[in-house]
């Protein structure tokens, strides 16, 4: 790292400036000028739909990055990061909004990944294993540090995301989307670690998509569109219709439940649905009947740890069922494979799309149309005219920002990828879609897109189900509100169903 004195001190009590910053790849400008300060010892949020430059941003201030032109401004003085192991060497973290562990090794072994605590005879896993217990004791989490990482839900991977990024004596910490797979409890324990920090002098750098969530731990505000800064603010200047104008240039909802079709006959009837739980003793979906009509929108609606998940994953066939039967157009579907589930018209838009949704080395169009590859092959060959149509098509329809099908799925932001794998899906013409928390990482603007199209589907006779454990969500396109509690129904709602009364009947806390 190169460091030079007599720069300009940032602005008020920043620590950490972006000056003018412009980061271009080839002929795109992912950043056009913009100036960011990091303010001492508070929570700066910096709100923006995908694409905006959000992460371009925060990879330059923690040296993933070097931008193409622009000053980074550190304690007064001029630096340039060589390195993200540079950065953090003067106190500056990264939590990606992408998971980065290694499955196949412990929580421990992910914690100090790179930075193993050692003694004059080895590796001292002992005091690992007391730190990581520790870090998981702050974040309020019961897991073994010899735990592995594939082992846990994708929360709980979460969490050891944030626990090895607080493992690091930071005095600046950038948190990328760190609450997307959390539950309302454990973004609860986060907030006050975040206070924590804050009251000790660390500063942090804070992203969200969940913005009446992120208002709760906002003392700065800053707007980023189209690689411009927007709009900045602090806390008590803003609301919720700040954000999304200065973000989207409207105020706009989710949407609404979609009309003037009728319902057709039931599609998927699920019938005293069972899962067991991790220790094979209890029920995670405990005999749970429901059925769904085609043309009809469904939510289901649950804290985390509620079976939303395990629900829909042993209806599309990915983990078994431990009693009762799924009925796709009154055909047991139970038996087959998921393939075969596939092929008679019952899909799943898998929560994490990165993991089991998308396939990181192949092409936007590979992905598309991944699923439906019996529709274009010619016994043992594939017309390539015929797979261009379906995927130029599917681009169309999906209303998929992209270079074209030619583009790696990498190159596009988290809520175009999530068009990719809902579009997959909807290549196949399924009579039924499942969603599981189908807005996980996404932008006001792309969650919306997501919904119309959705609702666009059901209004030709598609039925869909989508879990959520955002309130607002439920309260968007459904025709009918599923609560589930335990691996239970606790209550079913229509769509007139109040905050209060969804919350209430999930067992979670209503705020006055």
């Amino acid at each position: 790292m190169t460091t030079a004195s007599g720069t300009e001190p940032a602005t008020g009590d920043a620590v950490l400036s972006a000056r003018n910053v412009v980061m271009s790849y080839g002929g795109v400008h992912a950043l056009k000028g913009v100036n960011f300060d990091i303010h001492r010892g508070k929570v700066t949020t910096l709100f923006g739909e995908n694409g905006a430059g959000k992460s371009t941003l925060m990879k330059i201030l923690s040296g993933v990055v070097t931008p193409t032109s622009g000053d980074i401004v550190l304690d007064g003085n001029l630096v340039s990061f060589s390195s993200s192991s540079d950065a953090r060497d003067r106190g500056i973290s990264i939590i990606h909004q992408e998971l980065s562990l290694a499955p196949n090794l412990s929580v421990r072994d992910n914690i100090f990944m790179g930075r193993e605590l050692r003694t004059r005879t080895g590796l001292d896993f002992a005091e690992e294993s007391r730190q990581a217990r520790a870090l998981m004791a702050d974040l309020e989490e019961d897991i073994d540090p010899m735990t592995l990482v594939e082992d846990l839900r994708l929360g709980q991977q979460q969490i050891v995301e944030i626990a090895r990024a607080l493992s690091v004596d930071s005095r600046i910490l950038i948190m990328d989307e760190p609450t997307s797979a959390l539950s309302a409890t454990e973004v609860e324990v986060l907030f006050k670690v975040i206070r924590d920090l804050t009251s000790r002098g660390v500063s942090i750098v804070y992203i969200s998509h969940h913005l009446e969530e992120a208002l709760q731990i906002t003392d700065y505000a800053v707007v980023l569109r189209d690689g411009s800064i927007t709009a900045t603010a602090e806390a008590k200047d803003i609301d919720l219709e700040w954000i999304v104008r200065n973000m989207v240039g409207e105020n706009f909802d989710l949407g609404s439940p979609p009309t003037g079709h009728a319902f057709g006959e039931v599609a998927l009837s699920i019938k005293d649905v069972c899962v067991t739980d991790a220790s094979g003793s209890g029920y995670v979906v405990d005999h749970l009947s429901l059925d769904v009509k085609a043309g009809e929108i469904v939510c289901i609606y649950g804290l985390m740890g509620a079976g939303r998940t395990e629900l829909l994953e042993a209806v599309a066939g990915r983990v078994p069922m431990a009693g009762g039967r799924a009925l796709l157009e009154g055909e047991d579907v139970s038996g087959l494979t998921i393939a075969q589930r596939i092929a008679r018209g019952l899909v799943l838009v898998p929560e994490d799309r990165q993991r089991d949704g998308l396939v990181q080395t192949m092409t936007v169009g590979r992905n598309l149309s991944l699923a439906s590859i019996e529709a274009f092959a010619k016994g043992l060959f594939l017309s390539r005219p015929r797979e261009r149509a379906l995927i130029d098509d599917s681009i169309r329809k999906v209303t998929i920002k992209t270079a074209g099908g030619h583009a790696m799925i990498g190159s596009l932001s988290g809520g175009n990828q999530q068009k990719v794998v809902i579009g997959k899906m909807l290549t196949t013409n399924p009579k039924v879609i499942l969603l599981d928390e189908p807005s996980r990482g996404i932008d006001v603007g792309a969650k919306a897109e997501v919904f119309r199209l959705l609702s666009e589907r059901a209004a030709q006779g598609l039925a869909v189900i989508f879990s959520t454990s955002e309130v607002n969500e439920c309260l968007s396109i459904a025709h009918r509100i599923v609560v589930m509690r335990r691996g239970k129904i606790s209550a079913e709602f229509g769509a007139n169903a109040t905050k209060e009364q969804i919350m209430a009947a999930s067992g979670e806390a209503v705020v006055a």
